[in-house]
């Protein structure tokens, strides 16, 4: 089993891996070249965007600046939109669907290192290379979501469809559908029903 089979399948594996240091070169200089553009120039954005997310579909809008770990890991259903400072960190598998939205400073953090800190520790291979052991869990957020300010996704939760996450949360577990969740731990504050409707202020 590769390093990379092993990561998406949410075993330790060695982030100092070739193929992987590879991937990931290529995807932070995508992710330089998008920061450096300026948010008129379209259709130069677009081309970047096919090479760093080719799992994505139409209608995605990144303000940026953005940072994805690999991009490749991550997809995007139609119509979504982040805010300045998306970070993605898609060591595992991320699966965002249709009308996503993300407020500025939102992280998609996948990655997760050893709570013992000896098996967190810098170690170094016979040919001088650092590396240590790390994991990651996939995370989906589904359909119509909506992730305002500073919001963290942390590895193996789901957001299901219709949900808000308020300003400033850390998402640690799964939240059902249709909810209006926040805080630090994230945790459900009430449904979300027909009286949030906003209708009344549309002319």
């Amino acid at each position: 089993m590769t390093e990379k089979e092993k990561m998406l399948k949410g075993l330790i594996y060695d982030s100092s891996d070739k193929q992987l240091v590879e991937m990931r070169k290529k995807s932070h200089r995508l992710c330089k070249q998008y920061n450096d553009t300026f948010e008129d120039e379209e259709e130069k954005r677009s081309k970047i965007i096919a090479a760093l997310l080719p799992e994505c579909k139409k209608g995605l809008y990144l303000q940026g600046p953005i940072q994805f770990d690999y991009g490749v890991f991550t997809s995007f259903g139609e119509n979504c939109y982040a805010n300045f400072n998306l970070v993605i960190l898609d060591c595992c598998e991320v699966t965002i669907g249709n009308n996503v939205f993300f407020g500025p400073n939102c992280t998609v953090a996948t990655p997760i290192h050893p709570m013992c800190a000896d098996e967190r520790r810098i170690r170094q291979k016979s040919d001088g290379t650092l590396f240590n052991y790390e994991y990651a869990k996939p995370i989906t957020i589904e359909d119509d979501c909506w992730l305002a300010s500073n919001v963290t996704v942390c590895g193996g939760v789901k957001i299901g469809k219709g949900s808000v996450i308020g300003a400033g949360s850390v998402v640690t577990k799964d939240i059902p559908e249709n909810s209006f969740a926040a805080g630090n731990p994230c945790r459900v504050i009430r449904k979300i029903t027909d009286k949030d409707s906003v209708k009344d202020l549309i002319k």
